[in-house]
């Protein structure tokens, strides 16, 4: 477990130490934060964005340090041992990233201007962070308001990301949302940018669940293989069986655990390249979605059983996310018919316009 990779310390801009773990100032981060909103920006501005998507983009990569700032002059005694990175967070910036890269060779690949990924990203991390947060707080309602009082106490469980968690398939969802109004928005084919974006998908989801085995949660079930994984007191996993009466309160660590995390990362990962092989020779737009629609839920009804983390739901033995998935499942099973009756129609693979703004007078009409 790795559940803090640095600290950030809001009362100096340009600090710099390793005593006791690499702490930095507030202002290194803050230089990088605007380098990379300038810079993305700039890309937008490039590719004939928009001015309401210049103004939300700008706003957003300002808004952060402003605040940061502000806050820390506000309530100067604000996070004394400073501001710390969690490795989750750090392997979810890096899955985004990682993600983005990915579709915009991709897009390259079918004429689609690589800036228009760029634009798409923001449409799909904050409703995918907020739906993927909701989905947790629905699911954990108990873990996370069990303690709070009062309104205040509420509220900050509410967004206390560092406790722990988000869902994947909340932020899925949520993701969805954001990503059919931005292509509608800018009239681009649903199902092309969907096969395009897929495989990043899974590439993010990969890094993410890195980042779930840093921090500890989605934990195993016991196991006696030579990779079972234990984990110290004050973990997630620590906690979680302590409290179900699973291990003793003077236990050093927890029993040996089936490492979920990983087998999850690494069955993303290996979704993520045979999605990306598909891509290519795909025969027609949607049909890399219909195989993702159809294996991921196969993938996580499967590893659902290898996890320790959940109970059954509705006095079944059968997790949530094994009852999303299998509803999933269905609705993939109907989609793959019914995009093949409609492919026997001749629905051939198109290419679109190389940019967003020119896109618009040769709209493809396979949503």
């Amino acid at each position: 477990m790795l559940t803090t990779l640095i600290r950030f310390d809001l009362r100096q801009l340009w600090e710099f130490s390793t005593d006791g773990g690499l702490r930095i100032g507030i202002g290194y981060p803050i230089v990088i934060w605007l380098l990379i909103g300038t810079l993305s920006v700039w890309r937008m501005n490039r590719s004939k964005s928009s001015a309401g998507d210049l103004i939300f983009g700008g706003l957003f990569w300002l808004a952060v340090p402003i605040g940061v700032v502000v806050l820390s002059r506000m309530k100067p005694g604000l996070a004394p041992d400073g501001v710390p990175v969690f490795g989750y967070g750090f392997m979810m910036f890096v899955g985004f990233i990682a993600g983005i890269f990915s579709a915009t060779r991709r897009a390259r690949l079918v004429g689609l201007n690589p800036d228009v990924i760029m634009d798409m990203g923001m449409w799909l991390l904050i409703p995918g962070i907020v739906g993927a947060r909701s989905f947790y707080l629905i699911q954990y309602h108990e873990r996370v308001f069990g303690r709070a009082e009062g309104f205040r106490e509420v509220v900050f469980a509410a967004v206390n990301l560092p406790d722990g968690g988000l869902v994947f398939y909340g932020g899925l969802i949520a993701g969805i949302l954001g990503f059919i109004a931005f292509c509608f928005r800018h009239k681009l084919s649903v199902l092309l940018m969907a096969d395009t974006i897929a495989p990043s998908l899974f590439i993010g989801l990969g890094f993410g669940r890195i980042g779930c085995f840093l921090y500890g949660c989605c934990f195993g079930d016991r196991c006696d293989l030579p990779w079972a994984v234990q984990f110290p007191v004050d973990s997630m996993p620590y906690k979680a069986l302590l409290e179900r009466g699973f291990i003793a309160a003077d236990a050093p660590s927890t029993f040996a655990l089936h490492p979920s995390q990983l087998y999850s990362s690494v069955s993303a990962f290996v979704l993520a390249g045979l999605l990306a092989v598909y891509f290519r020779h795909r025969p027609w737009n949607g049909a890399v979605l219909a195989v993702a629609w159809i294996l991921y839920p196969i993938n996580r009804f499967v590893l659902e059983f290898l996890r320790g983390d959940e109970l059954g739901q509705f006095n079944t033995s059968l997790t949530i996310s094994q009852l999303v998935s299998m509803g999933l499942f269905a609705t993939g099973i109907a989609y793959l018919v019914w995009m093949t009756m409609q492919a026997k129609r001749e629905r051939p693979v198109r290419t679109p316009v190389p940019s967003v703004e020119s896109s618009a007078s040769m709209a493809i009409s396979q949503n």
